[in-house]
């Protein structure tokens, strides 16, 4: 199960998680969020995280050149969109070098013939609860929705995750399922990762293989 965890922008936080090894950090560049980076990390902060951590910019609505600049000035090796893109715009970060993970909103149902356009330029899906916001909505949706799923694309889980879904994350079996998202069910302040709560996360989902 990889491992992915969003809305760093704390340099105390970011440097306890990332001694975690995580499999991904995400990194938000939405104006309107409050896990906003802003001018709260120096990008060599973001530069100098170990290798083995994939550095994801998330960016709602954003031009394919303000999302490449962004990733060159941080060292941003993903993108995690999580607005309208199209799979054009997709295909344009994924031609120059990023891995995309491209977000969708759930509410009642998925719509699996929606997101087929975008499997060609995608390394991984994201599904999120469809909430006010494009993100960060502290919810949690029905994920026996993800059953039916068929696509060749892997995906996160993402939308209210907590430490109390450990047990349960770690037995799920869905169709497709790589990782879990990790963002406001592990804070305590927007943006500010308890890396206690990571910790114990990281421990059910796993655990030390017996010799």
């Amino acid at each position: 199960m990889l491992v992915k965890v969003c809305g760093m922008r704390d340099a105390g936080a970011l440097a306890g998680v990332a001694a975690l090894a995580p499999d991904f950090l995400g990194f938000i560049f939405a104006a309107a969020s409050p896990r906003f980076v802003g001018e709260a990390l120096a990008p060599e902060l973001v530069q100098k995280l170990p290798p083995t951590i994939g550095k994801v910019g998330v960016f709602v609505n954003e031009t394919t050149g303000n999302m490449l600049t962004t990733a060159q000035r941080f060292g941003l090796g993903a993108v995690q969109l999580h607005g309208q893109e199209t799979p054009a715009q997709c295909e344009e970060l994924s031609a120059a070098g990023l891995l995309v993970m491209k977000a969708f909103a759930v509410g009642n149902a998925v719509d699996f013939v929606a997101l087929q356009p975008y499997v060609p330029h995608c390394g991984f899906f994201l599904f999120d609860t469809k909430g006010l916001a494009p993100g960060g909505n502290g919810a949690i949706f029905d994920w026996n929705l993800l059953k039916r799923y068929h696509l060749p694309v892997p995906y996160f889980l993402a939308g209210g995750l907590g430490p109390e879904h450990a047990a349960e994350l770690a037995a799920l079996r869905l169709p497709g399922l790589a990782g879990v998202d990790l963002n406001s069910g592990f804070e305590t302040a927007p943006g500010v990762k308890d890396v206690g709560k990571v910790r114990q996360l990281l421990a059910v989902l796993r655990p030390p293989v017996n010799p």
